[in-house]
């Protein structure tokens, strides 16, 4: 049954852009590339039909559409996150690729050491057409879309130099002489942050 909800191509991709809230059409068709008009109009279709989203018009002056996941549509993070994990170990994957602005945020939620020291702090981040603020506690990192005024630390960039810099520590200076970085707030803090990920040892011959 889970399968016939989202087995269809796309399917989890959308649920994905979902994730951290409401989003119009044409935002979901530009971080989706490579979707057709038509092709998203069905998805979006059958996931409304299966309960795990919903249309809603946002009141004046926005005045326009926008979908957004059910509460029960939320609950399928823990999928998303079990699946990156498992994906990341292949040798196949390249952590250089582009990835949406979401697919970003949700990566450091699933990668963060679950054995971290108690560190608080906000971070924002602003990638183009996008901003994001993080809450991180003991317990959680959490994500939401939007103001990131006031921020202990942000990042201003695009995903794949920033992935770069969580995953593949590449050195923020360096980020910033080639221009790819604006890092505002406390430095150290955001050392702290970038220390706190790490992707998983990939397989072996002998392990796949």
């Amino acid at each position: 049954m889970a399968l016939e909800f989202v087995g269809e191509r796309w399917s989890l991709l959308i649920i994905r852009e979902l994730m951290l809230g409401a989003r119009r059409f044409g935002e979901l068709k530009a971080d989706l590339m490579g979707i057709s008009a038509n092709v998203l109009t069905q998805r979006l279709e059958s996931l409304e039909r299966a309960g795990i989203l919903v249309r809603r018009k946002l009141p004046p002056p926005a005045n326009v559409q926008v979908y957004e996941l059910t509460p029960w549509g939320y609950e399928s993070e823990p999928i998303f996150q079990t699946m990156g994990k498992w994906a990341t170990r292949s040798p196949l994957h390249d952590p250089t690729l582009p990835l949406s602005p979401v697919s970003a945020m949700l990566s450091l939620r699933t990668m963060i050491d679950p054995d971290r020291p108690d560190i608080r702090m906000t971070i924002g981040f602003r990638f183009p057409g996008a901003s994001f603020l993080g809450k991180l506690d003991r317990n959680d990192l959490a994500i939401t879309r939007g103001d990131i005024e006031g921020a202990d630390v942000v990042f201003e960039t695009d995903t794949t130099r920033f992935v770069t810099l969580v995953y593949g520590k590449w050195p923020f200076e360096e980020s910033e002489a080639e221009g790819r970085l604006r890092l505002t707030g406390d430095r150290a803090k955001a050392q702290q942050f970038v220390d706190l990920f790490a992707l998983p040892e990939k397989l072996t011959q002998g392990d796949a």
